[in-house]
């Protein structure tokens, strides 16, 4: 079986990787274009297409999968495609390279959270299981069978970060299965449609921190757009980043009594951090950071940002 692998992102690599240490061969990858970083705006390749330059496998970066993306893929005479994050969707024109079709990696139990953003999604609405669906690539969007499914228990603290480095691992674990599968000839498991729901692509402006919101919704919101785009507020006119938050006992203790503007910076807590008041209930911070410094553990923020305490944020 001759594969090209699909990715851009560093959740990919370790399939990625999975696929070149087995007996399967890997024709190419496809990955997104290299883009400007660094203060001198040097192109740089994406986090697969660096570990496909160290694999020394053929690499195709398209602006876009037209007619001649489709030559170059035809001449490398795959059979099967595997997408993990790349990013864009693939078309009928493009599908009909790979006679055993495509699979897809994506990290939620579909249906749910079919979309850009499914690790996001399970952070924010605070759910107790996630996991892992490996299906056919389908014309619409992860509706296609599933292949394997695993589940990935949640306990509150995770950020995109964390939580994406897990479903790196365990993705890996899980590809060699449904490879076997397709290799069998097996169409997988139709989903449930009735059942599907949706997550949109985030922008940066998603990381704005409304305080009229609680602090369990606040706190799911940094960890959920950690590690882009983080969230912010506005002290004193300044870009300020929330980057973690202390402890999750929302309004226990002596904080119960302690009331508020919403916004405002009340104090501190020697084992939690900076309180905060939200519409319902403290929270509490332990990393922060003005745009354009560096990050600070909180102790060492109040002691350069005095003027923090009873100040409002937003």
């Amino acid at each position: 079986m001759r594969i090209l692998f699909a990715g851009s992102p560093a959740i990919a690599i370790p399939c990625l990787e999975v696929i070149a240490k087995s007996s399967i061969d890997l024709v190419g990858v496809l990955t997104n274009p290299d883009t400007p970083k660094g203060r001198h705006g040097t192109p740089q390749p994406t986090e697969v297409g660096e570990a496909a330059e160290k694999l020394g496998v053929p690499i195709i970066k398209p602006h876009k999968l037209d007619g001649q993306t489709r030559e170059d893929i035809s001449a490398l005479k795959p059979d099967l495609l595997v997408s993990f994050a790349y990013g864009r969707i693939f078309g009928p024109k493009f599908l009909t390279l790979f006679p055993l079709g495509g699979i897809n990696i994506h990290p939620s139990l579909l249906p749910k959270y079919r979309g850009p953003t499914p690790i996001q999604a399970a952070i924010l609405s605070g759910d107790k299981i996630t996991g892992i669906s490996i299906q056919k690539i389908a014309l619409e969007i992860d509706s296609g069978n599933i292949l394997a499914v695993e589940q990935i228990l949640l306990d509150g603290t995770e950020t995109t970060a964390s939580l994406g480095q897990a479903v790196a691992v365990k993705a890996a674990e899980m590809l060699p299965a449904a490879l076997a599968k397709i290799a069998k000839g097996e169409q997988g498991t139709p989903q449930d449609h009735s059942q599907a729901s949706y997550c949109p692509i985030i922008i940066k402006d998603d990381g704005v921190i409304d305080w009229n919101s609680s602090a369990v919704k606040i706190d799911a919101k940094i960890r959920a757009y950690n590690p882009w785009p983080l969230c912010r507020t506005i002290h004193n006119g300044r870009t300020l980043f929330i980057l973690e938050v202390g402890s999750r006992e929302w309004g226990v203790g002596s904080r119960e009594e302690i009331t508020g503007k919403i916004g405002q910076v009340l104090g501190i807590d020697n084992q939690c951090g900076i309180m905060i008041q939200t519409a319902d209930g403290i929270l509490t911070v332990t990393e922060l950071q003005y745009q354009g410094k560096k990050a600070l553990f909180w102790k060492d923020f109040f002691n350069g940002a005095r003027d923090f305490v009873e100040s409002i944020l937003g």
